[in-house]
């Protein structure tokens, strides 16, 4: 069996393949923003790259000394705000940022601490329906949800939060006319790739499962 050691050079292990031990495995996710409920009423925003979706459940992963952790711990309501790839340099204004203070060990020296990060990105909030926390107006999809269960991961790095999606609130520019669906030639998520920041490349085909085939 190869191995390899950081910084060292990848090993062949076959003709078509190398062994390699990336510090990261963000391979191709969305990125969302959470919009979470602090203790004295103001709103945390805090960009994450871990998020899947099954039926009307939201799997997410957060960073376990984080203020959105915090939050959702005691206070389970949340918004799921999906950017489009074009407002990329807003989630990177919030990626330095901290919503507790004093900054966990785990970020000092990379991140500062923000007390209102809706005007540290350029953002504007917008009041939820059914929540407590706020919408980023600016994003064509926001998923507002409630945490039906927070527990920490095998590494006890991060916790694993499993929200169970309320209302979902779409741009209508994305939406299939005269129906509840959203038009995936019109929509493009922002995907976090690496580290580095994608949208969608041109569509190769469709699922037989699709129900807006073209």
């Amino acid at each position: 069996m190869n191995t390899l050691t950081p910084g060292s050079a990848p090993t062949a292990t076959s003709a078509d393949h190398v062994t390699i031990t990336p510090s990261i495995l963000y391979f191709g996710t969305p990125v969302v923003l959470l919009s979470t409920e602090n203790e004295d009423g103001s709103a945390n925003l805090a960009p994450m790259s871990s998020a899947w979706a099954l039926g009307q459940a939201i799997v997410l992963g957060v960073g376990v000394e984080g203020q959105t952790a915090h939050n959702l711990r005691s206070r389970p309501e949340l918004v799921i705000n999906l950017p489009a790839p074009a407002q990329w340099p807003a989630v990177e204004r919030l990626a330095p940022l901290t919503g507790r203070s004093p900054v966990p060990v785990a970020k000092q020296g990379g991140f500062r601490f923000e007390r209102d990060k809706f005007a540290a990105a350029g953002l504007r909030p917008e009041p939820s329906e059914l929540v407590r926390p706020p919408r980023v107006a600016a994003c064509p999809l926001q998923l507002e949800a409630r945490a039906a269960r927070v527990q920490p991961d095998v590494t006890g790095v991060f916790l694993i939060v499993e929200a169970h999606v309320l209302k979902v609130h779409a741009d209508p520019r994305i939406v299939v006319p005269g129906s509840q669906h959203v038009d995936p030639a019109r929509w493009s998520p922002l995907i976090y790739n690496f580290r580095h920041y994608y949208g969608l490349g041109p569509e190769l085909g469709h699922s037989f499962r699709s129900q807006t085939p073209r």
